[in-house]
């Protein structure tokens, strides 16, 4: 299973407000709408963090807010990904992505599965604060680079190659906490996509992290069946058998609920 870890990060939509308080807004007060700025990504256990900006492309100094190139080379990662782990995945990191694709005429990568660390913060654990930087400190895992607050995105957008190359390293660092966030809260997460199945061999392995050093815990039970529980010693998730544990010739005259 190829495990893809991907942040992004995006421009504001500039425009006109006569307000800092709510007022209804039109996109008509739009004078530059969002765009995707750049991205980091890593495979899972990989040492090796990809990176792209929109600056780092020769179009750049004609064209500011162009970010098809950066685009293109996030699609060709997210085509080879068999799942994709992104903290806010669902509502932002997906969506916008999805967007610049079809803006800028391209098809969507391969089928995918997403893992949202978001998600699971939230229907899992009762943190404080649910940020990837607060999970990320209160699980003693390292934290963000500074960023100076939102003066970051205005030099990035005003030409300076400085808050560029600190964006990616921001951006970078996004990454390497994502995947020690994704690998400590990994155990808990019930649906998380089958590694075994993506296994060409014939071995019982932990469907969360693919490790083959198991031992037998017990037994887990549904409505209608008995099955072997497994608990990982390497990961520390569960997973149980397909078949039913009863014994030999045994059989049960089991009812289930009515609808």
């Amino acid at each position: 299973m190829k495990i893809l870890l991907l942040d992004i990060e995006t421009a504001p939509n500039r425009g006109f407000l006569w307000s800092i308080w709510k007022e209804v807004m039109s996109y008509n007060f739009i004078e530059s709408d969002w765009f995707i700025m750049c991205w980091a990504a890593k495979w899972l256990d990989d040492k090796k963090i990809q990176s792209c900006a929109i600056s780092d492309f020769k179009k750049y100094k004609k064209d500011t807010e162009c970010d098809k190139e950066v685009l293109t080379r996030i699609w060709k990662l997210m085509d080879e990904a068999d799942v994709i782990v992104a903290h806010n995945a669902v509502k932002f990191d997906r969506r916008k992505i999805n967007t610049r694709f079809i803006l800028h005429g391209m098809p969507p990568p391969s089928p995918y599965k997403v893992i949202d660390t978001l998600l699971v913060a939230r229907q899992e654990f009762n943190f404080t604060s649910n940020k990837l930087n607060d999970i990320a400190k209160f699980l003693d895992l390292g934290q963000k680079h500074d960023t100076d607050g939102f003066k970051l995105w205005t030099d990035c957008l005003a030409g300076k190659m400085k808050a560029w190359k600190k964006m990616v390293k921001y951006c970078k660092q996004d990454v390497i906490l994502l995947e020690k966030v994704y690998l400590k809260l990994r155990p808990y997460i019930i649906q998380h996509p089958n590694v075994g199945v993506y296994n060409d061999e014939i071995v019982t392995c932990c469907t969360k992290c693919g490790s083959t050093n198991l031992r037998k815990d017990g037994h887990s039970y549904t409505n209608v069946g008995k099955f072997q529980l497994y608990e990982c010693k390497d990961c520390g998730g569960y997973s149980r058998s397909r078949k039913q544990s009863f014994e030999k010739g045994e059989t049960k005259p089991l009812l289930t609920n009515a609808c």
